[in-house]
This record gives C-alpha cells, structure tokens and sequence, in this order.
C-alpha cells in the first residue's frame, strides 16, 4: 500500500492518454446507469485497467478484481485502487494457489452463495460455479482465446448466460492486438534482456493481429524477420511485407529470437530450444502460459535455471552447457517483463468494455440478449474510434448528401457493413 501515491500519479497521467473511457464518464456518469451493479473483473491489474475500474465506479459500480496473471500486475496500480475506489486482489509474482485465492476473492460478493460455493471446493463439486448463474447478467471478454471458448460453449449448450464479444470488436483487435503488440513486444524485450534487436534474426509464430504487430517491430527495429504460419492467407500477407515465412524447423538453429503469439499449445518445445544458439531469447505475446513448453524445459534432466532478474532466466542445457534466456516463465512477456499495451490503444479497448458492460445491465431484464454470444454494433465501433481522433488532432471528412446517396451509406454512419475486415 505504499505505493498507492505512486500509482495515484501515473494514473492520473494515463487518464489523458485514454480519452475513450473519459468520455464515457463524462457521458453516462451523471445518470449512474451502473447503481446496484456489482462487477468482478478478472484482468491485468495495471495503470490502464486502474483507469477502467475507475470509469466502473464512477458509472455507480462497485467493483472487484483480481488478476488473469500470475506476473502481470503493477504493484502501485493495484495499491492505488484498493486504497482508493475498489477491492483489488492481485500483487506481481502471485504463485498458482495465491492466483486462485485472489480470483475467489473477487468472487466473493458477502454471505451467501459464492461462500458456500467456495467451501465446496471444486473437487467436491466439479460444477460449484453453476450455482452463480442465476444471479450473473453476462459477461464481456476481451481475449481471442477467451471468445474462442465462449463460442465452444455456446455450440455444446454450456454457456449459462449472455456473453458480448469484445475482442472482435474492430477497434479492440486491430488497434490492441496489433498496435498494442507493436510497442509492448520491443519494450518487454529491452527492458528483460537490453539486446540490441538491429541484424538480429527474429522469428514471429504467427501472423493474425498479435503477431502483425510483433513483426513489424522487429522489422521497424532492424532485425531480419522470419514468420511461421499454418494459414496461406496469413503466410501470403507475410509474403507481401518482404518477410520469409518458414517452418519453426528451418531457422531454430540460426535465429537469436523468438516470439509465439499463436493463441494455440505446444509451439516451441524442449527439443526446440536445445538446437537452438547459445543465449537465444524465447518469450511468448500470445496465449496464456502453454504456447512455449515451460514443463517439458523445466523437467528436462539436468537443466539449470539461472535467474538473471525476475522473469528473465536463463535456462542451461547439460550435455551443450549452452543455453536459453525465457522471459516471463512463457507468459506474456510484455505483461511480466514490462507494463503492457501503452495507455491510449488500452482506451480504445477498455471503451468496448464499458460499452459492452452497459449494455449487458441495462437490458438485463429486456430479454435482448439469450444466452449466446454477441459482438457490439458497428456504430458503437466507430463511435470508441471517433472518441479518439481528436487526442491525436484528426478531422474526419464529411459525406455530402449526394455522395450518401451514391454509395448508400449514411452521412453519420455506419461507414462499413459488419463483414467488412479492415
């Protein structure tokens, strides 16, 4: 709590980058359409989520939260919120047990169900979390992999309640996933290992929005980009930004790093990173915590684990003595070895959240949303984007009525039918 001070100040620096979620309680704040709801939020606890819980409160929440990342959190920004504007459960370097405990606690609305339910413990009853639907309105997630299960739920009929998608939102995906990965990728890599990135050989696996982002940092900072690929439309866009694109096999013994943003398991393994070159940097921007295979490096007979600073560590194998540096123990690197996507693309973001969640309380009795999941309008789209254009001193051109009427769009929008792909 020490740091709360601290984190009190880059937040009220970060509230001036993010002018989507300004605006927000600017708008609806007044009418405090949140009174009566109570939010648990499962997210990094950083200074840009700090700005979103308290656009929460400020819209009549109350707030719980906890974080989706055992090393993602900013000690000062959880420090600043719980003494300031809600319950926070999260501290950098959390253990497994600590994480669960936390996401518990925010859980844990009083007396009552969520109590009981937790005593039971899921061993005792696999199904405990059932018993909270009832009171649930929805969810809105924000993660490509947490909307790829949503969808899978909703196809086997397991989804208990409404979910909107907001990963999909055009400006979550293509601004947060890629812009957002364009600075956080170098910035984690710098301050983990201070490599120079320049006449480096850099493999991107991937190439959706996340891995997009990381190539052209490392092709804008010097290094000779290679990108795996499972999709000949992602390989073939690769093809067209001058990258090469080639199997994980191909380049291991010859590049100096390498970064997984797949969304998918088991993409760099143990017998992968014992070919590779001494001091090879290998991080993870994608999924959770299994894209790289931590388990299979960490039970590897006679590896030695040489921890450089936290979250940076060298791993060393027996029979070479050469060895890897892993940063963030195969989590998101950005998150564990620096602070995440930079405040202004998290506005763009974290203003689909509030959108989402506003949406979700105020037709929670309407019988709008069915237990399915829901992607938010295209004019709700572009008014996030909009709220942002003049932060970064934009005009837009105006359709003319004759011009409208040529291309049947309307003067005020939406400008792109909810197929177009950006």
């Amino acid at each position: 709590m020490s740091q709360a001070d601290f984190g009190r100040l880059e937040l009220e620096l970060a509230e001036v980058e993010m002018p989507g979620l300004i605006s927000c309680r600017t708008e609806f704040g007044p009418s405090q359409p949140f009174k009566g709801a109570r939010i648990t939020g499962s997210l990094h606890m950083t200074i840009q989520t700090a700005v979103l819980i308290e656009t929460l409160t400020a819209l009549g929440a109350e707030v719980r939260w906890c974080s989706c990342n055992i090393f993602s959190t900013q000690d000062h920004a959880a420090a600043a919120i719980a003494r300031d504007s809600a319950a926070v459960f999260a501290w950098k370097g959390e253990t497994l047990q600590e994480y669960w405990w936390c996401t518990e606690r925010a859980l844990d609305w009083g007396p009552g169900i969520v109590l009981t339910i937790i005593r039971d413990g899921l061993k005792g009853d696999p199904k405990k979390y059932h018993k909270m639907k009832e009171r649930l309105v929805g969810v809105s997630e924000e993660t490509t992999t947490g909307v790829k299960r949503l969808y899978q739920m909703q196809a086997n009929g397991t989804l208990l309640f409404p979910a909107i998608n907001v990963n999909d939102s055009v400006t979550k995906s293509k601004f947060d996933n890629l812009y957002g990965c364009r600075h956080s990728l170098p910035d984690g890599l710098m301050r983990a290992t201070d490599v120079m990135i320049a006449g480096k050989v850099a493999v991107i696996c991937g190439y959706g929005d996340v891995g997009k982002g990381c190539a052209a940092a490392m092709k804008q900072a010097g290094a000779r980009v290679i990108v795996t690929e499972i999709d000949p439309i992602c390989a073939l866009q690769a093809l067209m930004e001058g990258l090469q694109v080639l199997t994980l096999e191909d380049v291991v013994s010859e590049a100096d790093i390498f970064c997984t943003t797949t969304g998918n398991k088991d993409i760099i393994m143990v017998d992968h990173m014992r070919k590779m070159k001494n001091n090879a940097i290998v991080c993870n921007i994608g999924h959770f915590d299994n894209e790289i295979d931590m388990h299979g490096l960490e039970t590897f007979p006679g590896v030695k684990r040489i921890t450089i600073k936290p979250q940076t560590d060298r791993w060393v194998f027996p029979d070479t003595k050469s060895g890897v540096i892993v940063l963030a123990e195969g989590r998101l690197m950005n998150l564990g070895c620096a602070t995440g996507h930079p405040s202004f693309v998290m506005s763009c973001s974290f203003t689909n959240q509030v959108i989402a969640q506003l949406e979700l309380w105020n037709e929670r009795s309407s019988g709008k949303y069915e237990k399915k999941v829901y992607v938010l309008p295209k004019h709700l789209d572009e008014k996030v984007a909009a709220l942002h254009l003049g932060k970064l001193g934009a005009k837009l051109t105006k359709l003319t009525k004759d011009q409208s009427d040529y291309i049947s769009i309307p003067v005020e929008g939406p400008y792109k039918p909810a197929h177009y792909r950006y």
